[in-house]
């Protein structure tokens, strides 16, 4: 790998000097409110990694960054806290404010399984990036230029990244990936906290490690405070054996990033996603593996389900229900007049359709639908709670 990986944040980021130190209260160890000196409600942060297959992102011997989360205390988490601090041009705000070697890095560790780096970019500034506390406007030094506390926030998910190498700690234990080995979670959990010191989260999709969450708390601020490992505060969605580590083995996507610099392209192939053998239904109603099904925004629900109309083949098609176009946005499925219409393929199982994104058959969700209450839909298994969802003829 081209970083080295066991340098401390602090030795890594030093661009932003909040003045906060690192003597005070850990997050999540008092119930004061946040200020710029002390992460709350989000003081229980999570550093996320993907290990994408097919298609594939990053290098064949690292994880890729997902984000950077504030979660409360409880578990619970805040998110989009401050629309008007959603910035765009996420490439172009760190290139102009220095921050050129960070986004270089982020080109090929922090990518998106669709190609499109800046909405994922974007998406994880705007939902988690903005609900810290540490990270406010007024927090800033005097002068800074708008968007600094953006800048800071890639610069310093970046840096922690680099202190956890995920694929070298599970390579150290003999744990390389592989089509054919089964693990178990203990295997791979022991391993992992023999190199950190920590127990982390692993969430699968279907029997294949596809996520890791490292916890932390925080003492001082995000700009350059401490960050205290813990131990996960509860397991990912993996079974307790019969895991996969696949190899990077499927086509990656084109990624095509324009900054004020120029255009950069990370060279590979594109790759299209392998229907079912059924044939497509032009009506259907979209059921979930553990209860109720799609209602007409893309959202999951116990009530009565939406009629979708698909267009295509098996291999590829569009759906629109009676609010509009259905496309995946920032990996939540939605459906309406504004979205742009993304194409899914079926995959078959047995005699079922299952329905997939980017050739995955897996959905998540953070939480079942009750009663009226509906849950947004997520692409992968990162939200917890996951699923598959069978196209049924209607």
């Amino acid at each position: 790998m081209d970083f080295s990986p066991y340098l401390t944040p602090m030795e890594l980021f030093k661009r932003v000097n909040s003045g906060c130190g690192t003597s005070g209260a850990t997050s999540c160890s008092s119930s004061a409110s946040g200020t710029c000196c002390f992460e709350s409600p989000g003081g229980l942060l999570l550093q996320t990694q993907f290990w994408d297959t097919n298609p594939s992102t990053g290098p064949s011997n690292s994880w890729t960054i997902h984000g950077l989360w504030p979660d409360n205390c409880d578990g619970t988490f805040e998110s989009s806290c401050d629309p008007t601090r959603a910035y765009t041009g996420i490439d172009s705000l760190l290139t102009a404010q220095g921050a050129s070697d960070t986004l270089s890095f982020m080109e090929t560790y922090w990518v998106d399984i669709n190609g499109q780096n800046e909405q994922f970019w974007e998406h994880e500034w705007s939902k988690h990036g903005t609900c810290y506390s540490t990270l406010e406007t007024s927090c800033l030094p005097s002068g800074s230029p708008r968007g600094a506390e953006a800048v800071a926030f890639f610069q310093q998910v970046v840096a922690l990244f680099k202190t956890l190498p995920t694929y070298d700690w599970l390579a150290q234990a003999g744990i390389t990936p592989d089509a054919s080995r089964t693990l178990t979670l203990s295997q791979v959990t022991s391993a992992l906290k023999s190199a950190s010191g920590v127990t982390p989260a692993l969430d699968c999709s279907g029997t294949n490690l596809n996520q890791i969450s490292w916890y932390f708390n925080l003492k001082g601020s995000l700009f350059d405070g401490q960050f205290v490992p813990i131990d996960a505060p509860s397991a990912g969605s993996c079974a307790s054996t019969g895991l996969k580590y696949p190899p990077k083995t499927g086509s990656t996507t084109t990624i095509t990033t324009s900054t004020t610099t120029g255009t950069t392209t990370a060279t590979s192939s594109s790759s299209t996603p392998t229907g079912g053998s059924g044939s497509l239904p032009s009506k259907a109603t979209l059921h979930a593996s553990i209860t109720g099904g799609l209602l007409s925004a893309g959202t999951w629900s116990i009530q009565t389900l939406a009629t979708y109309t698909l267009s295509g083949s098996t291999s590829s098609f569009t759906m629109t229900t009676s609010k509009g176009s259905c496309g995946v946005v920032s990996g939540q499925l939605e459906c309406g007049s504004g979205i742009s219409a993304t194409s899914f393929s079926a995959v078959s199982s047995g005699s079922t359709l299952l329905l997939a994104s980017g050739g995955s058959t897996t959905w998540s969700s953070t939480g079942t639908p009750s009663g009226t209450i509906q849950e947004a839909v997520f692409t992968g298994s990162a939200k917890g709670t996951s699923y598959t969802i069978s196209i049924v003829s209607s």
